[in-house]
């Protein structure tokens, strides 16, 4: 039972009246009373008191602003999920160059990380696949295979040089406490690198989602240089997969759009070899579509061998007599060997998601690269500012004896006036004024050091402070030539250890006529006896070859016509006149009997339901004695025998009739009775008849 003090927002509030007082106020109305007040809901409320919709409203903007910013969207800045960059953290503070078992970082990581082990786990072996920021040791899984990771007590992991190097500085780094209020962690990373399009990530958060391909290293650092240098990339940035595979980007509008990308696949003999694979696809997968695509008889390969390892290599052994230039493009047709990608980069930039161009983010971090650079020559120049004030105040407070002046002193207050007057007499070596924290640490130096005081080793380490500020100095001038410089720095030193995997397609793909390879794909055949149709069926006649994505138009005896797939064994009944791939507008000739009378007819079947039974006859009892496909020029017509009859033939000229719908009724031939109807000459055909080939005999 909930307290009553609990949830009071489901209460009824004071305002609401009973059920009787509605009753009585309605039964005032009724005899002329006053109109009572409207009675409100704990949905509506009152305008000053809080309400059932506006905390909905409230929680669920909560939730989804949470759900965007702190688990599925990366952020511009450092191109880290909330998750990754608490991985990161725990690495860095546990960094001493060894490598430390993943189950340990998992553990140091839920310090920060509200949310369970697996998901931490998870996320930090596919960081280590990606090869920048974390090396992996053990069994980190197979990209290509598919294979799980070990557990995570079993595998280990520690910074790679590049992010120890460039993905951290702990005094550009603003800290913000944990969930639990225990610990701190970063906000945002001062990364010098381009790590959203590095890593690229998926993500699926409240009304939007990304997707962001990853990018070459080397590539993306030469475009910043170009930014610098000349405004914008000389070149369009492609992506760049782990799994390599040939690339068409052709639909790849910096970022939006699409890039299509296929295994790179090899002919050995008369065999075929897979060597590459596309995008976020394994061999297990691909396997699978290709056993699919053998089952639907698409492809003709007899087995299957996989010897992936650390590369891939999937050997496809064909049936004998297959084409093997043929059956590549099959696979590319009816297979993962060639998948799409879609694209689309939404990112947090200053707390709201935002959606961006590879371009736009490229000058964005190009633009953030140049600030902290400036902040880090900032800082540095303090440093050596700092450094160089108090070796000069060591130096003066040591060669000048002022330590001296101290022992005169009776008050701790004196002596601190003392050392300060001490040293300010030499203010003009100093490049800043003197403050009691220097007094302080002057106070603190040991008899020690003075005694051990080299002058000389002094004046030579003030002499390279000088330099090394004054190269500071320098470089802060030319900040944009300093950071071209850094970034053929790191390009030089990292960029070899990540060539480009997918090669790309200059020219595009070429369109695959998947009607043309798949045109004799299934044989159709009808058991006449059983009256069974399909590619199934063992027995019967072969009635013709066709695709899996062709119709086929089935015409009966009695002129019902159906629209139909190519169907694996269906009974059809043992009156089949005509089975075809459908066309629309494929020209037929039909001649039928409608209650004794003839009909020819001109037509196309034109639009068609599939599964739906229509009649190329009207309503009646109808029996078609002609059924070819266009092309015939007449139609020869032998009646047959009666007492006293005159004409015996009649040729007609198909030109002569209109080219008209399925569903018409034709025109009339004769009421008399066929015996033959053809669109080539009988043996019997008298060619001396003077009948008017174009009479309707109806006598």
């Amino acid at each position: 039972m909930m307290k009553d003090d609990e949830n009071d927002l489901f209460e009824k509030p004071e305002d609401v009246a009973p059920e009787e007082e509605v009753a009585e106020a309605e039964g005032d109305l009724e005899n002329g009373g006053d109109e009572p007040e409207e009675v409100k809901s704990t949905w509506e409320g009152d305008e000053d008191e809080p309400v059932l919709k506006d905390l909905v409203d409230e929680n669920f903007l909560e939730y989804a602003a949470y759900v965007i910013k702190d688990r599925a969207i990366p952020s511009l800045e450092d191109g880290l999920k909330p998750v990754q960059r608490r991985i990161m953290w725990s690495l860095k503070r546990n960094d001493d160059g060894k490598f430390i078992k993943v189950a340990n970082i998992v553990g140091y990581t839920m310090q920060f990380h509200p949310h369970g082990d697996a998901s931490i786990a998870d996320a930090l072996v596919t960081m280590a696949n990606k090869r920048y920021l974390i090396e992996g040791q053990g069994n980190y899984g197979n990209l290509h295979t598919g294979d799980p990771a070990a557990a995570s007590r079993y595998i280990e992991c520690r910074l790679t040089p590049l992010a120890r190097e460039e993905l951290f500085n702990k005094n550009l780094t603003k800290f913000i406490p944990s969930y639990d209020g225990r610990n701190e962690e970063p906000v945002l990373y001062p990364s010098k690198i381009p790590l959203l399009l590095m890593l690229g990530t998926e993500g699926i958060a409240v009304g939007l989602s990304t997707k962001i391909l990853p990018h070459n290293f080397g590539e993306l650092l030469q475009a910043q240089i170009e930014i610098l240098k000349y405004g914008s990339p000389r070149k369009k940035l492609l992506p760049d997969f782990l799994t390599g595979g040939v690339m068409d980007a052709g639909d790849y509008d910096l970022g939006r759009g699409k890039v299509k990308v296929r295994a790179v696949i090899e002919k050995d003999g008369r065999d075929l070899v897979i060597r590459e694979l596309p995008y976020n696809t394994t061999t297990e997968n691909l396997i699978k579509t290709i056993e699919d695509a053998i089952r639907k008889k698409k492809i003709k390969i007899r087995s299957i061998q996989d010897y992936t390892a650390e590369k891939v290599e999937l050997q496809l052994k064909l049936v004998a007599g297959q084409d093997p230039d043929e059956t590549i493009q099959k696979l590319y047709a009816f297979t993962d060997c060639e998948i799409s990608v879609n694209s689309m980069i939404m990112c947090i930039e200053n707390n709201r998601p935002v959606e961006l161009t590879v371009n736009e983010v490229l000058r964005k971090l190009t633009d953030r690269l140049l600030v902290t650079l400036e902040q880090e020559l900032e800082w540095e120049k303090n440093r050596l500012l700092d450094e160089f004030h108090h070796k000069t105040l060591v130096q003066i407070f040591i060669e000048n004896r002022i330590y001296k002046d101290i022992e005169e002193c009776k008050t701790y207050a004196l002596v601190q006036k003392a050392v300060l007057d001490g040293v300010n007499k030499f203010r003009n070596l100093l490049k800043r004024d003197v403050t009691m924290d220097d007094v302080e640490m002057l106070l603190a130096v040991r008899i020690k050091r003075i005694s051990r005081f080299d002058m000389d080793k002094n004046r030579k380490d003030l002499e390279d402070i000088l330099k090394a500020l004054a190269e500071v100095e320098k470089n802060l001038k030319r900040i944009v030539d300093y950071a071209v410089e850094y970034l053929k720095g790191i390009k030089k030193k990292y960029a070899k250890d990540y060539p480009r995997l997918t090669k790309v397609d200059e020219n595009g793909f070429k369109k695959i006529e998947v009607r043309k390879l798949t045109a004799s794909e299934l044989k159709i055949r009808y058991d006449k006896a059983g009256g069974y149709l399909g590619h199934n069926v063992k027995e019967g006649e072969e009635l013709l070859q066709c695709s899996s994505l062709d119709k086929l138009i089935v015409v009966w005896r009695d002129g019902r016509y159906q629209l139909m797939t190519p169907p694996d064994k269906q009974f059809l009944g043992k009156d089949i006149l005509y089975v075809g791939i459908y066309d629309r507008d494929k020209e037929f000739l039909v001649c039928f009997t409608h209650n004794q009378t003839s009909f020819i007819k001109r037509f196309t079947f034109g639009g068609c339901i599939q599964n739906k039974e229509y009649n190329l006859c009207p309503k009646g009892k109808n029996k078609v004695i002609l059924f070819e496909e266009g092309g015939a020029e007449q139609v020869f017509v032998k009646f047959a025998p009666m007492k006293n009859q005159r004409v015996h033939q009649q040729l007609l000229t198909v030109s002569d009739y209109q080219v008209k719908g399925a569903k018409t009724k034709g025109n009339q031939i004769t009421m008399k009775k066929v015996s033959k109807i053809a669109t080539k000459k009988p043996r019997n055909w008298d060619d001396d008849s003077d009948l008017d080939p174009n009479a309707v005999l109806d006598f």
